[in-house]
């Protein structure tokens, strides 16, 4: 679909804005009036540039068990010339999503992708005068767009606002349930751009408000015309690092005051984790914020399933995604974890108590093997992440993850795998009344085996066994 700026705002004006668009309220994504989980992929960064090459993937993508995929929409695509819009690309990639029954989060590739300006247009790039560069602190011109250039942020924008208009003309289903605006913002290889001058003493927060600044005003821009939920991603700081030798300056934990302050209008910061330790990273922005994932580690990644049990039992994450989704295998446990976490998404979403469990995992790899114990629904339950009937050295601790919720008085469901539970109380003794393993369809438990005897260790304890996702219902009670 082609159009001209100004035919695009005509076409804005004419068009309301429908009722029931997917929002965040109370730390849910709201989707067609109900609480929504993404159990996303997002594709590798130029699978979706081609209409043609991204339906080859679907049949691999649907056997994933996705229920939304998210896209790159590139700047350089929808306006080859300035103030002309082609949106031929997003409206077939949004096509075939809606033939798979498959929501989508676009991620707007403007003036940011991973700090560079790759995806700035041919004609942004041809007119440095105009369009001006960072620079190092060795004067040294960067292929990256200033923040702090007037006309850089009013090209930005304009297409930005281009993009949000034709979704609120022609997505009124809501296929598209969020925007990502830019791509892992932060400044290379300084801690800022040294195009204009600064006499302060902190470089990075210098940075960070030019950005958020400037993400601030694409933001408002958009939600003007059509008010979807927005959010950036952040690229995480390695330990001891320096500012510039980690994107400086872009939504990350210790900016955060600055970004909230800054880019009020955004919805939500979230986190691109492709370190070894992902609770601690996950709990740095769950404190803060509504969570959402969506980039973890390379699809394919033998934690991902555990993660995003820990993240959505444990901090209520409203999404995760693996990113290059397209090349998961379809023997990888994350097909398994997403069919499961599927089945109990609408017992996830009542707000019922619940706990994510996974053990942690520290920078350098090494997995804290340590029984976790905690409070839920009365009773002190103690985690055991090592299976007590399999070889040490036949274990991948670091895969082990459930996530366990409250159902009712002395009722649980426990689903997951490699994870034990053993239960006690602050006064008398606690036994195992029924443990019946199972499945959920429409919100219902579907009894399966009645568990006891060697899969209960004669009452001892709940097994969440290795190499499978078990869906397991328990009721307690105590005795003296």
């Amino acid at each position: 679909m082609r159009l001209g700026l100004l035919s695009l705002l005509a076409v804005l004006a004419a068009t309301p804005v429908t009722a029931g668009m997917p929002h965040l309220a109370n730390g849910q994504l709201i989707v067609d009036g109900k609480p929504f989980l993404i159990l996303g992929g997002e594709l590798g960064n130029s699978s979706a540039s081609d209409p043609k090459y991204l339906d080859k993937l679907w049949p691999r993508l649907d056997r994933i068990g996705l229920n939304t995929l998210l896209v790159p929409v590139e700047w350089d695509q929808i306006e080859p010339v300035q103030g002309q819009f082609d949106f031929t690309v997003l409206d077939g990639v949004l096509a075939q999503a809606r033939t798979h029954n498959t929501r989508v989060v676009l991620l707007w590739f403007g003036a940011w992708k991973n700090s560079m300006s790759t995806y700035a247009p041919a004609w942004v790039k041809h007119d440095p005068k105009r369009f001006s560069k960072a620079k190092s602190a060795a004067g040294e011109t960067q292929d990256i767009l200033s923040p702090f250039d007037p006309d850089n942020l009013a090209a930005d924008q304009a297409a930005f606002v281009a993009l949000m208009t034709h979704l609120k003309a022609t997505d009124p289903q809501h296929t598209v349930l969020m925007i990502q605006v830019e791509n892992e913002i932060g400044m290379l290889p300084d801690a800022r751009d040294y195009s204009v001058a600064y006499k302060g003493q902190d470089d990075e927060a210098f940075q960070a408000k030019a950005f958020a600044r400037y993400v601030e005003a694409e933001v408002k821009a958009g939600k003007a015309v059509y008010p979807l939920p927005m959010y950036v991603n952040a690229a995480l700081n390695r330990p001891g690092k320096k500012p510039g030798e980690y994107p400086s300056g872009g939504p990350l934990p210790h900016l955060f005051d600055i970004w909230k302050k800054e880019a009020p209008s955004l919805d939500l910061l979230a986190p691109d984790i492709y370190f070894p330790d992902f609770v601690n990273r996950v709990d740095q922005f769950a404190g803060r914020n509504t969570l959402f994932i969506p980039e973890a580690n390379q699809a394919g990644s033998p934690e991902a399933a555990a993660n995003a049990l820990y993240a959505i039992g444990e901090h209520r994450a409203i999404g995760f995604s693996p990113f290059s989704i397209e090349d998961l295998s379809e023997g990888d446990p994350l097909v398994g974890a997403y069919a499961m976490i599927n089945q109990l998404s609408p017992l996830i979403l009542s707000g019922k108590p619940m706990k994510g469990l996974r053990p942690p995992v520290d920078y350098q790899g090494t997995v804290d093997e340590t029984p976790q114990t905690f409070t839920l629904g009365g009773y002190s339950f103690t985690a055991s992440f090592v299976d007590p009937w399999t070889p040490k050295d036949k274990q991948n601790v670091a895969t082990h993850g459930a996530i366990l919720i409250q159902t009712g008085p002395d009722e649980f469901i426990a689903a997951g795998s490699g994870v034990t539970l053993t239960f006690a109380t602050q006064t008398g003794r606690v036994g195992i009344e029924q443990v019946i393993e199972g499945t959920y369809e429409d919100g219902q438990f579907v009894p399966g085996r009645w568990l006891n005897g060697d899969q209960t260790h004669q009452g001892r304890h709940v097994r969440l066994p290795l190499e499978q996702w078990s869906i397991q219902k328990l009721k307690l009670y105590r005795y003296e």
